[in-house]
């Protein structure tokens, strides 16, 4: 077990620049640092966003909108490159007080209507088009009941094991220790469910699954942390069988990519304005 010789002081103080890898935008303190109105597209629906695992849930919410052929559900995303610190200007304070990506403006509505935090985008659009969301009371209430479960659980494996196993200053064995077990946990309630269900609600696809598998499956599937023999991700057999589901989706292919700033350069569209740009993306790789 690691030993500390740190003792809390009686009234804690900011250092800056104390914090691991992301120190350089973290503050005790809420607002905007800077003036910088956001831009707006063609679209009514105006996503800023970078394809963070919260991120991506709202990009394959809107592109699986489109392949279902709901038109109205076209929509550009802007990148905002949240290491730069673009999350604390002052547009985008206006849309999300909590300075966190993503963030959503529908146009269609007068005045336009801001949404935050990724599950609310998903449940708001959901309910706009539609889509996604089971009609009948039981199902609708398992599928808001995972909703909410990845809302209060991802925390836990991206602020609490993905920091300390990635991204701190140093590696201390209690954290992760702490956060290892409670991930595995995580993963085993999903294992468990899926072994009995095709999706999070059952046989429907639906917010739920958009919702937990860019965390989830993308554990297992190695694509964060750099963990997943580290948790022996291999023997959570029906999530991963879930995620291969998943991960075969066009729609889902296609949100993955969408304010992608990092990897291999045919996996990343930094902005999406048109369903187009896909295929302009696609052309570029054969090329």
């Amino acid at each position: 077990m690691s030993k500390t010789t740190y003792t809390p002081p009686k009234v804690w103080q900011w250092t800056p620049g104390n914090g691991g890898e992301f120190a350089n935008i973290n503050r005790p303190v809420a607002g905007a640092t800077h003036e910088k109105a956001l831009p707006v597209g063609r679209h009514p629906l105006q996503l800023y966003s970078l394809a963070t695992p919260n991120g991506v849930k709202v990009t394959i919410l809107l592109e699986e909108l489109l392949e279902k052929g709901i038109s109205s559900a076209e929509y550009d995303a802007h990148l905002i490159r949240i290491t730069e610190g673009e999350q604390f200007s002052s547009g985008f304070v206006e849309v999300n007080p909590n300075s966190k990506i993503p963030a959503l403006v529908d146009h269609s509505t007068q005045p336009p209507q801001r949404v935050f935090e990724s599950s609310a985008i998903l449940l708001y659009l959901a309910e706009k088009f539609g889509a996604f969301l089971p009609e009948a009371p039981a199902r609708r209430t398992e599928c808001l009941s995972w909703l909410f479960w990845q809302m209060g659980s991802a925390p836990l494996l991206g602020g609490g094991f993905g920091h300390f196993y990635a991204y701190a200053p140093e590696p201390l064995e209690y954290p992760i220790d702490r956060f290892t077990m409670e991930v595995k946990r995580q993963l085993d309630v999903l294992d468990r469910h899926l072994a009995d269900n095709r999706y999070m609600a059952g046989d429907e696809y639906t917010i739920a699954d958009m919702a937990i598998y860019p965390w989830y499956g993308a554990l297992v599937k190695n694509r964060v942390y750099d963990a997943a023999e580290f948790l022996q991700a291999h023997t959570y057999t029906h999530v991963q069988r879930w995620a291969d589901e998943i991960d075969a989706r066009p729609a889902v292919q296609r949100g993955r990519m969408v304010n992608r700033t990092w990897g291999d350069p045919s996996e990343q569209l930094h902005e999406r304005h048109d369903a187009s740009d896909f295929e302009h993306k696609t052309q570029d790789k054969l090329d």
